[in-house]
Order: C-alpha cells, then structure tokens, then sequence
C-alpha cells in the first residue's frame, strides 16, 4: 500500500511541477507534509535544504529521500522513478512527433520562430546574473564582481580554459577578494 501511495504522490509531483524545482515545492509539501503525513514541516524544510544543495532536481531528490525515509531503498527507487515516469512520456511523445512530422514546413516554421525566443530568455538570465552579480543590493556596484566576470571571459575566449576549471578560478577569486578587501 505505501508503494502505491509513493507512486500516485510523485506521478503527481512530477506531472503538474511546472516551473521548474522551486515551483514543485509546495506541491510536495501538500503531498508529503499535509496529505500522508511522512515528513514534519521541520523535516520537509531540512528536505529542501538538502535537496538544494545535491546535484539534480529538487523534485527528484526529494522523492528519493521521502522514498528512503517511508520504504528503504525500494521506496527511494519508486518514488523517483514516479517522479520521472510523467516527463519522459512526455518527452517521448514529443520526440516522437517531432521525427515523424519535422519535415513539415509548419514545424519548420514553428522551430524557427522559437529559437529568437529561447535566445531571449537565455540571454535575459545571464542579464539577470550579471546584474545581481555586480549589483548584489541593487544599487551599490561591486567592482570585484566585474574584474573577476573579465578574467574569466579573457581566460575563456583567448585561452580556451576547461569551464570548469575557470568557475574554479573564479571562485577563488571572489573568496580572496572577500577576505583581502
């Protein structure tokens, strides 16, 4: 009975979390906290903490953790199996009819004209970053911030330094100019 009730809980959670991971949050919270009484509000708080700093989705790793905590590891494999069962119907279904019709002029068509606006978000986020970034309060400009973002984009378009390893950098940057000024 818990198996399915784990089940019929993260199908939900992974079918309507629209949004991405902070938008599911109070979806699991209904489902864990008020409707099955698995976790307290404390514990579900831990939770999202927890599952904000590990790699992955929060949705995913809070329905391994509730699956663990409820049945063990069968519990954790349901629950996130659950989870994830909606987006890759989904998915499927979606990549199924993009192969069978992507020759049509209309999905051409259609493709073309999102890719100025999928542009145009990506751009508006790494916008959104940069100007928290040099702007942390809103007002007050930080000029480390924009020394660290040059060394950064000079170690990457001249030097064609791993990404990684450039965060890396970056990283201990910002920590050395916290402490230095």
């Amino acid at each position: 009975m818990i198996y399915l009730q784990l089940i019929l809980s993260f199908l939900q959670v992974g079918l309507f979390s629209f949004g991405g991971g902070y938008a599911s949050i109070a979806l699991i919270e209904e489902q864990v906290v008020s409707t099955h009484h698995w976790l307290s509000l404390q514990e579900f708080n831990d939770l999202v903490t927890i599952s904000q700093m590990t790699p992955g989705p929060v949705a995913l790793n809070s329905a391994t953790f509730v699956g663990t905590k409820i049945a063990g590891l069968p519990g954790a494999i349901t629950a996130t199996l659950a989870c994830i069962l909606p987006s890759c119907i989904i998915v499927g279904l979606i990549s199924y009819f993009y192969f069978k019709y992507k020759n049509l002029s209309i999905i051409q068509t259609i493709l073309k004209a999102l890719r100025p606006a999928v542009i145009a978000l990506i751009a508006c986020a790494g916008l959104l970053i940069i100007s928290s970034s040099f702007f942390p309060d809103g007002s007050t400009f930080k000029l480390t911030s924009l020394i660290n973002f040059c060394l950064a984009l000079f170690l990457l378009r001249k030097y064609k330094w791993n990404p990684i390893l450039v965060m890396v950098i970056s990283g201990l940057c910002e920590v050395g100019f916290y402490y230095i000024l």
